[in-house]
């Protein structure tokens, strides 16, 4: 049960980041491109890959804070959902090589994202 409260307050978390990530990419840039989509799904890249080299050296960590971590709020923060339906309204609208751009980009950057993320988490071990 504790786990289970674990991600929910971690995905809580991280739900409400994306939110106001959005919020503040709509504000401040006033575009109609997935700027904000991408720049969390890249984020929970890094830190996703951060936290995954961390927990693997430090066992000693427990299960809930792990699960609040990962799948809460890196989980909450990403949004492959958003990603797709985003894609689609392009591919939708004949923007094919602005979708074509945004799949390649999310896909090569977020992988990055993880090594540099893995990386960096080397260091603080």
């Amino acid at each position: 049960m504790l786990n289970l409260l674990a991600v929910f307050a971690g995905g809580g978390l991280g739900s409400v980041i994306r939110y106001l990530t959005g919020v503040y990419f709509i504000r401040t840039f006033q575009t109609n491109l997935p700027a904000a989509t991408f720049a969390v799904n890249i984020t929970g890249c890094f830190i996703l890959g951060f936290l995954y080299i961390l927990f693997i050296n430090k066992t000693d960590l427990n299960a809930p804070l792990k699960l609040a971590l990962t799948a809460g709020f890196c989980g909450g923060l990403t949004t492959f959902s958003t990603f797709s339906v985003e894609v689609f309204e392009m591919i939708r609208t004949a923007h094919y090589i602005l979708a074509l751009i945004y799949v390649v980009m999310s896909i090569a950057v977020g992988l990055i994202g993880v090594m540099i993320g893995a990386y960096c988490a080397k260091f603080c071990i």
